[in-house]
């Protein structure tokens, strides 16, 4: 009976490690710049330990694809995604839920930038920008890619391959400023948080690069939830997580996105997205 209790103890000393060892993971769509990225998100993963209460890791993934692929993987239970890879992933991971967002997702906007040489300037109308180079961002990117292609095609009538010189995909926005800045691309899409952020903080040069339109608005950025999360994690832990997320309040954590707060957000909210997407053919 000694060797029974002691078989016993042994193995719920060897299981204890494992249970204690449980690691919630989130990653990120890589939107700007890897370093810009890793600090941001190395915060929020502290930040969400001290909340939640379990270790908490945040994985960086090399593309938008790479973020969504991770998702349905189960390699991540959370991502930071964009209007488009959010739709992407929970179609693919039935039950998952967009849970927050912040404030400026629910009136996101897009840029088109050009390079000085172009002459092209900040009009009321759509700019004539037919027969340019042209670099998109990821070719995921719901700012940097759908919304413009859309309102491209919807303004000037033509595929994207029969309007311009050439087109590019840069892979994020940090990128698609610095081609257009150096004029490897006379014209390009861009999130206009990043480029307003990147513009407060000296990184543009605005007599080489300059605004020539914004669209309007939609919505965009959220925090998705895996589905299965209370099963994985303990019952209510969805609920924690939405709420840390929520309750996100420290402003040089709030500025580093940048946004003013994180609001409620559903699936539903990223309807226009799904329903664009669908109709320039990014999705089925």
């Amino acid at each position: 009976m000694k060797r029974l209790s002691a078989l016993f103890g042994l193995c719920l000393s060897l299981l204890a490690p494992m249970a204690s060892a449980t690691t919630f993971t989130f990653t990120a769509i890589p939107d700007e710049d890897e370093s810009a990225l890793r600090s941001r998100f190395d915060k929020v993963a502290a930040y969400l330990e001290t909340q939640l209460g379990v270790e908490v890791k945040y994985v960086p993934v090399k593309s938008y694809s790479a973020a969504v692929t991770a998702f349905r993987n189960n390699q991540v239970q959370l991502a930071w995604f964009g209007g488009l890879s959010g739709v992407q992933a929970r179609r693919l991971v039935p039950g998952s839920e967009a849970i927050a967002q912040g404030y400026e997702d629910q009136f996101f906007k897009s840029f088109l930038i050009a390079h000085h040489s172009t002459g092209l300037a900040k009009g009321d109308g759509f700019p004539a920008i037919e027969g340019y180079t042209f670099t998109f961002g990821s070719k995921d990117s719901t700012s940097g890619r759908l919304m413009p292609q859309f309102y491209v095609e919807q303004h000037l009538g033509k595929k994207p391959e029969d309007l311009f010189k050439r087109v590019g995909f840069s892979g994020d926005h940090s990128r698609t400023i610095a081609q257009v800045e150096a004029g490897v691309y006379q014209v390009g899409a861009v999130n206009y948080k990043v480029w307003e952020s990147a513009v407060a903080q000296g990184k543009v040069d605005t007599s080489k690069v300059s605004v020539i339109w914004e669209s309007p608005e939609y919505p965009d950025y959220q925090w998705t939830a895996r589905a299965g999360l209370d099963a994985s994690f303990g019952a209510g832990f969805k609920d924690k997580l939405t709420k840390a997320l929520l309750e996100m309040k420290d402003p040089d954590l709030l500025a580093s996105f940048p946004r003013q707060s994180f609001v409620p957000a559903t699936n539903q909210d990223y309807e226009p997205v799904e329903t664009v997407a669908k109709a320039i053919g990014l999705l089925d």
